[in-house]
């Protein structure tokens, strides 16, 4: 028997002449990569390891991957200023197909209960991706790489997120998480929009705006706010959506925690939009708040909104209060319409589109009008003009055709997703995050005629999410009143937590 004293140690076999020649071959082509590569390699090398992990734990908890496009989504373009082109908006791409490929093998003996997906939004997502497709042979379209790049902020995220949605987060709780996971990103979302404000840009921000970007978010010498998002038009948005769930659950919650989180993220998403100079943005409490009221279904709240909504109006319209604050000076263009120039030039392109549409029902093709334009075909009639606007965007790339089925499915959701609201949702705390959730994506949808707001991260994302939500809330309402017979609160994410 041999002395285990004499066996080769780890050490001892890397003496070995083919391990020391391993090494040193190892060593000369990572030095060969790092003179190619630089810094960027050692990132990747660094972050292999936790890529891995997360992985391994997508594929035992697929919905990991949902949250983190939820959370990544408040960065995959703004990260680009200190990245440069490299294309991070794959990254929810990726993740999406890793939660289906993760639910997949997660049954893969057991089978996939596809059951929970067949729903109405679900088939409404697949008819407007069939559209989608169909637009591939748009006699109009030159580029496929334009298709391609466009079709995902238009529909893929729609026919990914809400089926994944509908399959994987049926548990209350996921709700819960999805709101505390939007407030922590609200707050920090603002807070580094006021770093620069206050303190100012890094180099990163000062040389994204002396690229070009100064054109829009520097207005008579103030800074329009971007936060890390991809432009102040999305800050703004996205904040003044977060105002709107904020305010509406911190009001409605009897939860003294919950009424100061959700409070303090209201205040944040309204000094957010304040300091985003988005005139457009201010739509989204306008409607969201309105619909709130109508959800609400009483009389008294209905009545006090309606006067503080009109007070408003007055206060922007017709007074100069606070005239000397570049804030509210800025979101006071927003009720003057016949003094906006911006606003009378998108008049002007949508006369222009009207006249050039009116013999393409079924548009100019996917990614072939505006910005998106002029990387992929700069000589089209639509890359000159510019969009601004979401149904702006889908009726110059869909023609008269698409925008309809587009408007179709729109208030498709949001009809049935109030009438679950107002007559089959019972318990009262899941009706609360349901109708923050549908007064949300009102505003959104009407700022959404003002900017493409739907069309960016994260707005995009919250917002796919959200009509999932609303389309499980029947089948939440069962659960929650069965946990709530039991004695146990379905929307308490820490409580067997502090229990232990």
């Amino acid at each position: 028997m041999r002395n285990p004293f004499e066996k080769n140690t780890g050490a001892l076999k890397l003496q070995h002449p083919i391990a020391i020649l391993l090494i040193i071959l190892a060593s000369l082509i990572f030095g060969k990569l790092m003179s190619l590569v630089g810094i960027p390699l050692i990132a990747a090398l660094f972050a292999l390891p936790f890529i891995l992990i997360f992985i391994n734990r997508v594929l035992d908890i697929p919905k990991i991957a949902l949250f983190t496009i939820q959370i990544a989504g408040y960065f995959i373009i703004g990260i680009q200023r200190y990245t440069g082109h490299i294309p991070l908006g794959l990254t929810a791409d990726f993740l999406f197909i890793l939660a289906f490929v993760a639910l997949v093998f997660k049954n893969f003996y057991s089978g996939v209960n596809w059951k929970p997906m067949l729903k109405d939004i679900s088939l409404l997502a697949a008819i407007w991706m069939g559209w989608l497709i169909f637009e591939i042979i748009n006699p109009e379209a030159v580029s496929f790489q334009a298709w391609l790049t466009g079709m995902r902020s238009v529909g893929l995220y729609f026919i990914l997120g809400i089926p994944l949605v509908l399959l994987l987060m049926r548990n209350p709780k996921d709700i819960e998480i999805y709101f505390y996971i939007w407030g922590v990103m609200t707050i920090l979302t603002t807070l580094k929009g006021a770093m620069q404000l206050i303190i100012g840009l890094d180099s990163f921000e000062q040389k994204w705006l002396n690229e070009g970007a100064y054109l829009t978010h520097v207005l008579f010498g103030k800074l329009r706010v971007f936060s890390f998002l991809s432009d102040a038009g999305q800050f703004g948005a996205s904040q003044a959506h977060a105002f709107v769930i904020g305010s509406i659950i911190a009001y409605e919650t009897k939860i003294f925690k919950k009424r100061l989180f959700f409070g303090i993220v209201a205040i944040a998403g309204l000094y957010g939009m304040l300091i985003s100079g988005t005139r457009g943005a201010i739509a989204v409490p306008a409607l969201g708040f309105f619909t709130y009221l109508i959800l609400a279904k009483n009389i008294r709240i209905f009545s006090l909104g309606m006067i503080a909504a009109a007070a408003l109006y007055v206060f922007f319209a017709y007074t100069f209060i606070l005239q000397s604050n570049y804030q509210v000076r800025r979101m006071r263009t927003a009720v003057n319409f016949e003094e906006d120039a911006s606003f009378l030039v998108r008049l002007e392109n949508q006369r222009i589109l009207k006249s050039y549409l009116s013999t393409r029902p079924i548009g100019g093709g996917i990614g072939h009008a505006g910005i998106n334009a002029q990387q992929y075909d700069p000589d089209g009639f639509l890359a000159s003009i510019a969009t601004d606007s979401w149904y702006v965007k889908i009726w110059a790339e869909n023609g008269a055709i698409g925008l309809t089925l587009h408007f179709f499915i729109l208030f498709y959701i949001v009809l049935k997703g109030g009438y679950l609201i107002m007559f089959r949702i019972k318990d009262k705390e899941l009706k609360i995050r349901m109708m923050a959730i549908l007064s949300g994506i009102m505003g959104i949808l009407l700022a959404n005629y003002g900017n493409a707001v739907m069309g960016q991260f994260p707005t995009s994302i919250i917002v796919y999410y959200g009509m999932g939500f609303l389309f499980l809330s029947t089948y939440y309402d069962k659960i929650v009143l069965i946990e709530r017979e039991q004695g146990k609160d379905p929307f308490d994410l820490f409580g067997n937590l502090l229990k232990k």
